[in-house]
């Protein structure tokens, strides 16, 4: 088993231990913002789930079937799960307003501190080891759950102020503006889920900045006189790069297979740890000046 799978299953079990923690504290002390943060562990736990079966999925090699291999399904599962957690999170809001009008008050708010502190040294020995594991396999599915728990490190220590803050003042509202404030951000999370998501479904081009490092490495190189028909896009940690490379007329095809493997070297050293497949069409000529004529 890899590393990252380990990983993803050290997640599922964290997870699922927050989830009884919170839910039980959360059920008995009747805190809005407990209970908002044990929602907050579900959608941890469906998430690492999520990633594990995504991750199997992507490891798979390209067949007959997917000749591309299945690294998108990485995206097809960011897409649900933001949709889930919205609707978890539009949940959390409404508990949190209800909350405000019918005035309710905290029950055992000692517990329910010890447990806030407990679940905040379980999430940041958790951060810990999924950034052990990002720095030695890049993955960047590891890489997006630890920027998840990252937050969560915040989101617990905000429900551990609001606790102690309640518990020393008696001020009861100030759970029910921390539930709200914590659905606000897990809505926020969502729609970078969706949208990152969508984006790979969509075949959306890599980052701006890469794509001008890719250009900058293509007209480095003294054999090109110029390119056109880049094109370029992601599926789960592998880079496409589709480019027409243009050569003077006169140049040998072993020259210019030469350059062509120079350009894709220096590509691929942008992001060693991940995967490049880099399609250059060596062109005598700028075709496209022919080919936009005729269309």
């Amino acid at each position: 088993m890899t590393l990252q799978k380990k990983a993803t299953i050290i997640a599922s079990a964290t997870a699922t231990l927050l989830v009884v923690m919170k839910l039980f504290i959360g059920i008995l002390s009747g805190s809005v913002a407990v209970l908002a943060s044990a929602i907050d562990s579900v959608l941890d736990l469906i998430v690492s789930a999520f990633n594990y079966f995504a991750i199997s999925k992507a490891e798979q090699p390209a067949d007959e079937k997917f000749n591309y291999g299945k690294g998108k399904i990485e995206a097809l599962a960011s897409v649900i799960e933001g949709t889930v957690i919205t609707i978890s999170g539009l949940y959390i809001l409404y508990e949190a307003i209800r909350k405000v009008f019918q005035d309710t008050t905290i029950h055992h708010l000692d517990i329910s501190i010890g447990v806030m502190l407990a679940s905040l040294a379980i999430t940041l020995a958790l951060l810990a080891f999924l950034n052990y594991v990002v720095k030695k396999t890049g993955n960047t599915v590891i890489k997006a759950d630890a920027l998840h728990y990252k937050t969560d490190v915040l989101s617990n220590g905000a429900v551990l102020v609001s606790l102690v803050v309640v518990h020393m003042t008696q001020w009861h509202f100030v759970d029910a503006i921390m539930g709200f404030l914590i659905a606000v951000y897990i809505i926020h999370s969502a729609y970078e889920l969706i949208r990152d998501g969508v984006y790979i479904l969509l075949d959306a081009s890599l980052e701006e900045t890469i794509v001008e490092q890719i250009k900058t490495i293509i007209l480095n190189e003294k054999e090109i006189s110029d390119f056109h028909y880049l094109k370029t896009r992601k599926s789960a940690n592998t880079n496409f790069v589709d480019v027409h490379l243009v050569f003077s007329p006169g140049i040998s095809l072993l020259r210019a297979h030469h350059a062509g493997d120079r350009i894709e070297d220096n590509i691929k050293a942008l992001r060693e740890n991940e995967v490049w497949v880099i399609n250059a069409h060596l062109d005598p000529y700028d075709d496209s000046v022919i080919n936009d004529t005729v269309l």
